[in-house]
């Protein structure tokens, strides 16, 4: 299956297929989270360089990784695989956010956005995958 780039693969539209997983919209976000955490982590305690900071980085580089990972895979069925690992990976994110917060390490509101818009089309891109074809 080629993968539709942007809202296409939501909407149906007639946009050129991605021809890398860099055109895909749901990787671009991804992308932008990474460096956001990046930013927001660089400002924890030099206590955590080797826990929570490089926890959340690692966390983080695999949500983008997996997406990428997932572009090139054949099988519907196996790119949907490791969009669910890419899931996993921003779910872990959340929550080391909230330890961050809760550890009142910081957090902003930009990285929140953006969990929750790759979250989503993360989503809409699995369901898609799923959806049988017609």
């Amino acid at each position: 299956m080629k993968e539709k780039v942007g809202a296409e693969a939501k909407a149906g539209g007639d946009r050129a297929p991605a021809r890398s997983f860099r055109d895909l919209i749901v990787w671009q976000k991804a992308h932008e989270l990474v460096l956001a955490t990046y930013r927001v982590s660089a400002s924890f305690p030099k206590t955590e360089s080797f826990g929570l900071t490089a926890q959340i980085r690692s966390a983080a580089v695999s949500i983008a990784a997996n997406i990428a990972e997932g572009f090139r895979r054949s099988g519907r069925s196996d790119k949907a695989r490791m969009l669910n690992v890419a899931q996993g990976s921003l779910e872990e994110v959340r929550y080391y956010l909230i330890l961050a917060r809760d550890l009142q390490y910081g957090g902003n509101a930009e990285i929140d956005g953006l969990l929750e818009d790759v979250s989503r089309l993360l989503n809409a891109y699995r369901r898609k995958l799923l959806t049988p074809l017609p």
